[in-house]
């Protein structure tokens, strides 16, 4: 209240996200703010996706105190608002369910480690066409590390960095990728459930810019063919109450202790388990093909970047092991929620990794694949849902509520793709038959 006082803080959002990650808010004058900072702002649940059936719809609004931020772009003459990140709970006082925020903190309740992350989302930034309507055309034609005169987007990709800044963001890294139009930033590594809510503010806060300087921002993970797409590369690592990264072993010639190998294990079994999470979309499986980078094949190395899970060269509390499958169109909630569940399941198993594959895995053959126990990732999102339903941790780890709305949007997701007419179909067949 001192800082809403300070800083004249005229209107409060209290934003959650639904089950497939999208941001949610309730804007609210300043009369409001003292009830909303208590938890007594009522919403109605059976309006978001997969959350409440009409008959069970009442809903609060619990705020977490150490989300709340004021927003750069909107302090105007000495008026500002400002956000607080909330938690989803029924009218009896019980978390609900359906939350993947709660989800997550449960999750990360039950394990007796702490789960250290760090994202890596990729994004696009397009013009607009005359009627300010997204294009696929990119801002900029530069290259991976491109300077300046070539980077058209550094300047707003500058004003990116400097607005998470302000909003407590320790930014350390940012530059321009691979493809043209694309951007990378990087910031520090945090718990869990901070990293997926610093994951869903910082596609927040790069639409909201991207969109004052008349671009659009995507987090799509195949926008054009035949160009790379984007990735959400996660960086995790397992730590003990007293700060100890779990991961290192200073004796092993990897450096790695034998639970981290064991987490290894549990990634690459539950990985096809888990795609259609990580990679939610119809299009997210046309990032994941061969010859763009994407990480198609379910192996582990360490400085190979053709395996699904890589292991970066840093040691002592930074040791860590990156999984580069996951795209930034996922909910970073559930995402993690399973990929910790997954790396818990070979500890727990004790569980053995293949060897790692340390060459081009892209230039194996079906037989070499086949000796080294390399198998791809799914195809499609079809097969994606079908693995995911059979996979045994999902819906323990997601629960019941979420498993079965998440699985029932995609499946009706993936069926309305399928019996759509694509454009390739009339380009191709049109003037044929």
């Amino acid at each position: 209240m001192k800082i809403i006082k300070d800083k004249n803080v005229q209107f409060f959002r209290l934003q959650f996200v639904d089950i497939f990650g999208f941001m949610k808010n309730v804007a609210i004058p300043k009369s409001q703010i003292e009830k909303a900072l208590d938890g007594k702002m009522m919403f109605d649940g059976s309006s978001i996706d997969g959350f409440a059936r009409i008959n069970e719809s009442d809903m609060y609004l619990k705020p977490d105190y150490d989300t709340f931020t004021v927003l750069p772009w909107r302090e105007k003459e000495g008026r500002a608002a400002a956000r607080i990140i909330c938690d989803i709970y029924l009218p009896d006082g019980t978390p609900f369910v359906g939350c993947p925020r709660g989800n997550l903190k449960r999750v990360m309740a039950e394990s007796k480690y702490t789960m250290n992350v760090g994202t890596e989302a990729e994004f696009f930034l397009f013009n607009k066409d005359e009627n300010g309507n997204p294009t696929t055309e990119t801002h900029d034609n530069a290259g991976y590390f491109s300077a300046d005169a070539d980077d058209e987007g550094i300047d707003c990709r500058r004003e990116i960095i400097e607005t998470l800044e302000q909003m407590g963001f320790e930014i350390e890294a940012s530059h321009h990728e691979v493809a043209e139009g694309q951007h990378e930033i990087n910031f520090k590594y945090a718990d869990a459930v901070t990293a997926a809510d610093n994951t869903t503010t910082f596609k927040w806060v790069v639409k909201t810019i991207a969109k004052k300087y008349g671009l659009h921002a995507t987090f799509m993970p195949k926008p054009v063919f035949g160009i790379n797409g984007s990735g959400m590369h996660t960086n995790q690592s397992l730590f003990t109450a007293k700060g100890k990264n779990v991961f290192e072993d200073k004796k092993d010639k990897m450096g790695l202790s034998k639970i981290a190998y064991q987490y290894i294990a549990g990634i690459i079994k539950n990985a096809r388990g888990f795609a259609a999470v990580t990679n939610p979309l119809v299009n997210s499986y046309k990032r994941l093909v061969a010859g763009y980078e994407a990480p198609v094949y379910v192996a582990w190395s360490g400085p190979n970047r053709s395996a699904m899970l890589r292991i970066p060269a840093a040691r002592g509390l930074s040791t860590r092991v990156e999984v580069r499958c996951p795209d930034p169109a996922c909910n970073p909630y559930l995402a993690l929620a399973l990929m910790l569940n997954s790396g818990l399941d070979g500890i727990k198993n004790k569980l053995t990794p293949p060897a790692s594959v340390d060459c081009d895995i892209y230039g194996m053959c079906d037989i070499d694949m086949k000796k080294a126990k390399v198998v791809s990732m799914p195809a499609n999102l079809q097969e994606a849902i079908e693995v995911f339903k059979k996979n045994k941790i999902a819906k323990d780890t997601l629960g019941e509520h979420i498993f079965e709305r998440y699985t029932a949007a995609k499946e009706a997701e993936w069926d309305s793709y399928r019996i759509a007419v694509t454009d390739w179909e009339v380009n191709n067949y049109l003037n044929i038959y």
